[in-house]
């Protein structure tokens, strides 16, 4: 009888061993994605051309995605995760909502690339909504490669008419990246991963309560040194 309560009790810390050890490595894997996060809006700050101030202080939302793959041979695809942020009506950032990219396409390609990409939206509208489904870059939302310059007028003298602007740091075979037709959706078990409860996306973008996690702090501060410098 002991032998069995012994054996059912072993079998029980197993379980619970196993449960702790799977979520916390799915909390050090959104740890890293927001390390890579911050390491690429340090690498667009560093650009001579890149994002101009006037556009990020307009900016009411952005999505970075490190490392989107984008392969094909005549027909392609584009996989991505990264994060959403919204900014706050003082001026603050959102904590971040984890989420994911993809899309196909079709014509002349060949090759495989890895982008870093920044997706800047002038209206988050869109952002607070795609808790409740996906939606289409190109479809309903306008995207378009945004303007250069950083400390320039590109930002004011733009017209700026589309709702979504582009932003990315290529390596591999193509020459650029469409991303009309790919879709956007939340990530949901990575964010129920990492804050450790159920909250969907509008409620994470909501909650004005600031992260305790270090990587969380260091993204929010490395989104306002891009344009308060």
């Amino acid at each position: 009888m002991n032998f069995f309560l012994s054996l059912k009790h072993r079998v029980l810390l197993l379980a619970l061993l196993f449960s702790f050890t799977a979520t916390t490595q799915a909390q050090d894997k959104q740890q890293q994605k927001l390390n890579t996060s911050i390491r690429v809006i340090q690498e667009f700050g560093k650009l001579r051309e890149s994002i101009p101030k006037q556009l990020l202080q307009k900016t009411e939302g952005i999505i970075i995605i490190p490392g989107l793959i984008n392969a094909g041979f005549m027909i392609g695809g584009k996989r991505g995760k990264g994060i959403a942020m919204v900014k706050n009506d003082n001026g603050t950032w959102s904590n971040p909502v984890f989420l994911t990219m993809t899309g196909g396409s079709f014509g002349f390609q060949a090759g495989i690339q890895s982008v870093d990409l920044v997706l800047v939206f002038l209206n988050k509208t869109s952002l607070l909504e795609i808790g409740k489904s996906s939606f289409t870059l190109g479809g309903d939302i306008s995207v378009a490669a945004g303007p250069l310059g950083r400390s320039s007028s590109a930002g004011t003298d733009y017209k700026l008419e589309s709702e979504v602007y582009t932003y990315s740091r290529s390596k591999g075979l193509f020459a650029g990246i469409s991303l009309s037709g790919s879709s956007l959706d939340i990530d949901q078990k990575a964010d129920n991963a990492f804050y450790g409860d159920e909250d969907d996306a509008a409620a994470l973008f909501a909650n004005k309560k600031p992260s305790a996690v270090p990587a969380v702090k260091t993204l929010k501060q490395t989104l306002r040194d891009l344009y308060k410098k």
